[in-house]
């Protein structure tokens, strides 16, 4: 059954897709986008633009339908857990495997590799106990829930941005201070919209930095992004002109490197049955390692 939602408008000049995202955190800002297109999102019972800043008193209706079950495939895909009990597991993850399902791509994703390990997991069909994500060429640790108690209090921690994230990057270029934090909102490229930039409007996202070395003409850096917006890392590092070595997307292919240089080294959260602040961490993978060696 669809679940119908109205509000009134009370804080103006809000773009009508985060207003939604605002009103009814269930939906994402890109699954409100797709409703605003889909027409299922009216302001003053006419469509509207996902861009269209909203006035006082516009009357906003929703409509949202249920997802249909997806019917998923468990496959034989190797994990290398470095860590579980009864309440989650600690996965590194290898680069080229796509964390979950979607449109055009229903296999050989993480997703696929967990459901024929642990059938039980909660949540969605599609994100079984899944409570963050990493590009499928970003290598390095996920955390997974093994129960909805578990699911729900990290996917908290996440939204609060209480869980340490810490990542190895080499970037092109010396990049200088070595110490450093860029503030500066994130959003869907308004120029091309498979990619994310810096933009007017966006969400706003924080990433730190601390140079490791200096590498030929490179620099690896330690990067713990405070926000977890889509590519934030990435598109971060771009926008202030030292792209993430590899980043096919965002910066320029490498010679020496088949994917962007980024590996989630280290994850720390509290535990959600001890109430413990526990920490993993994972050594770069040999793609990466042997990447270093070659520009040493």
């Amino acid at each position: 059954m669809d679940k119908e939602y109205s509000f009134v408008v009370d804080n103006p000049g809000v773009r009508l897709d985060k207003y939604v995202g605002e009103k009814c955190p269930e939906l994402s800002r890109t699954h409100a986008q797709k409703l605003i297109a889909e027409g299922k999102i009216r302001v003053n019972h006419r469509v509207a633009k996902a861009s269209a800043k909203l006035n006082i008193n516009d009357r906003v209706d929703i409509i949202v339908s249920p997802t249909p079950t997806a019917s998923l495939s468990p496959e034989a895909i190797p994990l290398n857990i470095i860590y579980q009990d009864d309440d989650l597991l600690v996965i590194d993850k290898p680069p080229g495997l796509t964390v979950y399902p979607a449109p055009g791509h229903p296999s050989h994703t993480l997703v696929n590799a967990i459901i024929a390990r642990f059938p039980e997991l909660p949540g969605d069909r599609l994100r079984p106990g899944i409570v963050h994500r990493l590009d499928k060429d970003t290598s390095g640790l996920m955390v997974v829930a093994k129960n909805s108690l578990t699911q729900q209090d990290l996917a908290s921690q996440f939204k609060a941005h209480l869980v340490s994230k810490t990542y190895l990057v080499l970037v092109k270029g010396h990049l200088t201070p070595e110490r450093g934090a860029i503030d500066a909102a994130i959003g869907r490229d308004p120029h091309n919209r498979k990619r994310m930039a810096v933009v007017t409007g966006g969400r706003e996202a924080r990433t730190e930095y601390q140079v490791i070395n200096y590498i030929g003409k490179h620099t690896l850096l330690e990067v713990k992004p405070k926000t977890g917006r889509t590519h934030q890392i990435r598109v971060h590092l771009a926008a202030i002109g030292f792209p993430v070595a590899g980043d096919k997307i965002y910066g320029v292919k490498s010679p020496f490197l088949s994917r962007q240089f980024l590996h989630a080294s280290r994850l720390g959260f509290t535990h959600p049955t001890t109430h413990e602040y526990v920490e993993f961490t994972s050594d770069l993978p040999a793609d990466l390692a042997k990447a270093l060696e070659d520009k040493a």
